[in-house]
């Protein structure tokens, strides 16, 4: 439940008491395994994603055109990849999800590209050292804790090459009582669930502007620009500097 960024101070009152009340309804309502929480969804999944199309499009157009050599993390059925395929079809992409089905469905879509779909949890992933023009991730992160989120994003800028870029977009929280809310709740479920910390669970916990930039920098990017856009996302742009230093 996100509305994005640029509320009034009543609308995002007024956002807070929905919230709280979302919360309240749902509160018996279990949590759910990543995956299958996708491939439950996979047939309506691109037209429940559709109401960020302007934000795939501008994820695409934000992309230096020099990138040959991409990592989407969280991929899905390649939306963004959509995008960025339709500028430049022989970009070379790996795309890895936790969804196997969501990943034969970008395959189907796809088949001419240069893709290498990898079926695994990207937190494992190797990400090599210095290989990546550009790693990106859409609407995927906003589902686990800071502290995960640095560990991911120092994986990340040491697999991109000097001069490389994070493509990053997704939830942000509008104010810090909204994350600390969603936090709690989170963490109280899994915890009455006795869920172990190694399973991903589908419940959205978005940082604030603040926190997340503050997560990018101490993983060492630069952030060369945040741009929200009107639908809901917030784009950051992050570097990797020539000398590979912050």
């Amino acid at each position: 439940m996100s509305e994005g960024k640029g509320k009034s101070k009543k609308s995002s009152e007024e956002y807070l008491v929905r919230l709280k009340k979302w919360l309240q309804d749902t509160a018996d309502t279990p949590l759910e395994e990543m995956s299958d929480f996708f491939t439950k969804r996979l047939y309506d999944y691109e037209e429940h994603m559709s109401v960020w199309e302007s934000s795939y499009r501008m994820f695409a157009e934000m992309l230096p055109p020099e990138c040959r050599k991409i990592l989407d993390l969280g991929c899905g059925t390649g939306l963004e990849l959509d995008r960025i395929w339709e500028r430049d079809p022989h970009i070379e992409v790996t795309g890895v999800d936790l969804c196997q089905s969501m990943l034969d469905k970008l395959l189907e879509k796809h088949s001419d590209k240069p893709f290498t779909p990898v079926c695994r949890d990207y937190f494992q992933y190797d990400f090599s050292c210095e290989k990546w023009d550009a790693v990106i991730s859409f609407e995927s992160l906003h589902h686990f804790l800071p502290e995960r989120k640095k560990e991911l994003y120092r994986k990340v800028y040491g697999g991109l090459k000097k001069g490389g870029l994070f493509l990053l977009g997704d939830y942000i929280a509008d104010c810090d009582e909204e994350e600390e809310l969603l936090r709690g709740v989170y963490l109280k479920k899994r915890k009455q669930s006795g869920i172990p910390e190694d399973r991903f669970v589908h419940f959205d916990i978005p940082l604030t502007l603040e926190h997340e930039a503050e997560v990018l920098r101490d993983a060492g990017f630069v952030i060369k620009e945040i741009r929200d856009e009107p639908d809901g996302v917030t784009i950051f742009v992050a570097g990797k500097t020539a000398s590979g230093g912050q």
